[in-house]
């Protein structure tokens, strides 16, 4: 059993300007240079999201160089 396992708190999907995801207690304010990204659930929930939606790993600057020149 893992330490989160038991953990019944609402969590909320957070992400930064580098479009980079987190996990945030839902009742706390998010974090200056964080926002919401619109998802609330269990942490697993959270972190299943954050799995789904976060393909990429790269930061969105790294992204935007590497499109402006593939080479």
């Amino acid at each position: 059993m893992g330490e989160h396992d038991d953990d019944t708190r609402r969590y909320a999907v957070v992400l930064n300007d580098e479009e980079q995801h987190s996990v945030w207690p839902a009742d706390r304010d998010v974090p200056a240079g964080w926002r919401a990204e619109g998802f609330t659930g269990t942490r697993a929930e959270c972190l299943a999201r954050v799995a789904e939606v976060w393909t990429d790993m790269r930061p969105l600057s790294l992204r935007a160089r590497m499109a402006e020149d593939p080479a």
